[in-house]
């Protein structure tokens, strides 16, 4: 039965427009290329005669070209098969940018098959080359190869795989350009990020360890806000700053900031001081005076170790949080205040609670934003900035260039624990800046408590048993030298017998009898 020209051909771009849709919907179904670039292969062969399928790409580094992906191929032979430019037919397409097509490449001496199947030596068989390129820029080749049924079969294939290896170089740009869009909104996304970082970090303040970070970020969320904040801390880790960065970043920065230590003030001025008092009011009264709650109107007071207040002032100061009205020692009239209020303490305020030294009431009034501030000890990457902030302080101070710290006294810094937190940092370099002869910090400018046994020079030069025997042999003439002389006396006082108190008296030629007139 003889099929009309027209229908096999009409066929024949059904069967091709199929292809293109189907090759299409593989590429939009991933953003990765690889993922979709083996079933793409197997579509091409399953609507084509084509029984092998090379996809290569040039390796921009070394301009090698290698197989992406391939389909009756054996793995082994696709991992061996690299082509340069300009070699074999692949070679060729890749350095030209212009499609081959070979009828029978067993007739033709271009053809490289460093890919060469058993079984296929002896066939008559086609093979298709063309590029896959983006613009003027080839990035590979896409091959295929069949058994040999006329030209103009070949016209169709060639024609064919030149538009889906368009559409992979299509595909593959743009993957290429969202790869790179991404990228630089990653970078752009971490110079923003870092941007926000010395944004959030107030002009008062020194640090980059992750936990300064978290600090920097709570106080750049409460800044401008009037919310009361809790600062809690080991001493000298820098409360005060935090509560200077608040109000100096919120919309209260023109007005005033008022400090005031509950632990300096004595319990019998401290409602005075805080709320103020009438002229007349107690003795030595002698002029209506303001509180600091009033020179604080419009501004922000910081109250310093909150949990030394006394349980009266705690029950007044609750009034004020409350109601943000005031009464003068004194008078029967109530003072409305404007006053943001910043707490701090270094005391474990929950155990106080349960002691009943403060108000569960008062507590959580101040406890609205709380801001932690790590020990010095869980900054170790902050010590160092510090360190260099400190010298450049107190160099310039007193008049000194100092230059740099030794590697010593860097390693001393770093394995102490710092129980007095920054403010002992500050204090061990100032010190050190006032020693300081050659504009070096040494580590023999640093105090006893950071000294190490080597810095210092005072390792053990004793064995542990030697050691112990000092220490009994101390102990025992301690011992007797109380009892004046007596062995049983002695003996009873360390917890051991005369027999063994005698063995040891004479194991350390001791005489008993020089401590019976002392």
């Amino acid at each position: 039965m003889n099929i009309p020209q027209d229908s096999i051909h009409y066929r024949k771009q059904i069967q091709n427009m199929t292809l293109l849709f189907e090759v299409s919907q593989l590429l939009d179904k991933s953003m990765d290329l690889k993922e979709v670039i083996t079933p793409i292969l197997q579509t091409i062969s399953d609507s084509t005669s084509f029984d092998t399928i090379v996809l290569t790409l040039i390796d921009e580094n070394t301009g090698e070209i290698t197989v992406e992906s391939s389909l009756g191929i054996p793995e082994k032979a696709t991992k061996q098969a690299v082509y340069k430019l300009g070699e074999g037919i692949t070679g060729k397409v890749v350095e030209s940018g212009e499609p081959i097509m070979i009828p029978h490449i067993n007739k033709n001496n271009d053809y490289m098959d460093k890919m060469d199947q058993v079984g296929r030596k002896k066939e008559d068989r086609s093979y298709i080359c063309v590029p896959v390129k983006q613009g003027v820029k080839c990035l590979g080749t896409l091959g295929a190869g069949r058994i040999f049924t006329d030209n103009s079969d070949l016209d169709d294939d060639l024609r064919i795989l030149t538009i889906i290896a368009s559409l992979i170089a299509r595909a593959a740009e743009l993957r290429k350009r969202a790869s790179e869009e991404k990228r630089l909104l990653t970078l752009e996304n971490n110079r923003l990020q870092q941007q926000l970082k010395e944004k959030f970090r107030p002009d008062n303040m020194i640090g980059n360890s992750q936990n300064m970070q978290e600090v920097f970020s709570l106080i750049n969320q409460v800044t401008k806000s009037d919310a009361t904040v809790l600062i809690r801390g080991e001493s000298g880790t820098g409360k005060e700053l935090v509560a200077h960065a608040i109000h100096y970043n919120s919309l209260r920065a023109t007005k005033p900031f008022i400090r005031v230590n509950c632990a300096a003030l004595p319990e019998s001025v401290i409602e005075s001081e805080l709320f103020g008092h009438e002229k007349g009011s107690f003795t030595g009264a002698v002029a209506t005076r303001k509180g600091r709650f009033e020179m604080a109107d419009g501004g922000t007071i910081f109250l310093d170790e909150i949990g030394e207040l006394s349980q009266m002032t705690q029950i007044k100061l609750l009034r004020v949080l409350q109601e943000r009205e005031i009464e003068r020692v004194g008078s029967m009239n109530t003072i409305k205040i404007n006053v943001r209020v910043i707490t701090a303490t270094n005391r474990n305020l929950e155990e106080e609670i349960k002691k009943g030294t403060f108000r569960e009431d008062l507590y959580y009034r101040l406890n609205v934003f709380p801001i932690h501030l790590p020990p010095l000890r869980q900054r170790q990457t902050d010590i160092l900035l510090l360190a260099d902030y400190f010298v450049e302080k107190y160099g310039s101070k007193n008049g000194k260039n100092i230059k740099r710290i030794s590697s010593t006294a860097i390693d001393l810094f770093q394995s102490y624990h710092w129980p007095g937190n920054v403010r002992e940092l500050e204090n061990v370099i100032e010190r050190a800046a006032l020693l300081s002869t050659d504009d070096v910090i040494h580590a023999y400018h640093l105090p006893p408590s950071l000294q190490s046994a080597e810095s210092s020079d005072t390792s053990l030069h004793s064995t542990l048993e030697e050691a112990l025997e000092s220490l009994e042999r101390e102990l025992i003439k301690d011992a007797l030298k109380s009892a004046r002389g007596n062995r049983a006396s002695a003996a009873r006082s360390l917890g051991i017998s005369e027999r063994i108190m005698g063995l040891r008296v004479e194991k350390y030629g001791i005489q008993c009898e020089k401590y019976k007139n002392r």
